[in-house]
């Protein structure tokens, strides 16, 4: 579905021609690269490498953690009870265990998500670089930039001191 840019796409409506328009570059989770496999892999497929979709070796991690963790979400939870003596979260459906325990393998699965989404997926916001750098305190700031300033320098991105004063 990734070759759709309906799918990969914002929609936004477009005021002069009243309508909805999908129309962006694809991030780069949605645009096919090869793999180079293990060599594990490699002698029991017979291929080197694989073209794949980033968002697909994504979607194997969380789909394999929710199946293989998931259970031990509602363990967690039943113990949780127990440490607090409740037998049930809530009796809101009669005849039913509460509300919560129809959810309790999704406290752990929201939990991985959001930490996974966080540390593999979402990339570093420059705004919010900078937005943590002004909260530091100034003797801060200016290591930062002078180490900042060398590093640029070094890989020819600024010009050195000497070659802006001549």
């Amino acid at each position: 579905m990734s070759v759709w840019r309906y799918f990969v796409c914002p929609v936004e409506f477009n005021n002069d021609s009243n309508r909805f328009q999908v129309d962006c570059e694809p991030l780069e989770l949605f645009q096919l690269q090869d793999y180079t496999l293990p060599s594990v892999l490699e002698s029991f497929t017979g291929w080197t490498t694989v073209r794949l979709y980033p968002f697909q070796i994504h979607s194997i991690a969380l789909s394999s953690f929710a199946s293989i963790m998931g259970p031990f979400g509602g363990f967690f939870a039943s113990g949780f009870k127990r440490a607090f003596k409740i037998k049930d979260f809530a009796n809101t459906i009669p005849g039913h265990v509460g509300i919560m325990e129809r959810f309790d393998c999704q406290y752990l699965l929201a939990t991985f998500v959001n930490v996974y989404i966080a540390s593999f997926i979402r990339g570093p916001n420059p705004s919010k670089v900078i937005q943590q750098l002004l909260a530091l305190h100034i003797d801060q700031q200016l290591h930062i930039f002078n180490s900042l300033k060398a590093h640029l320098t070094e890989k020819d991105f600024l010009p050195a001191l000497e070659d802006v004063m001549a």
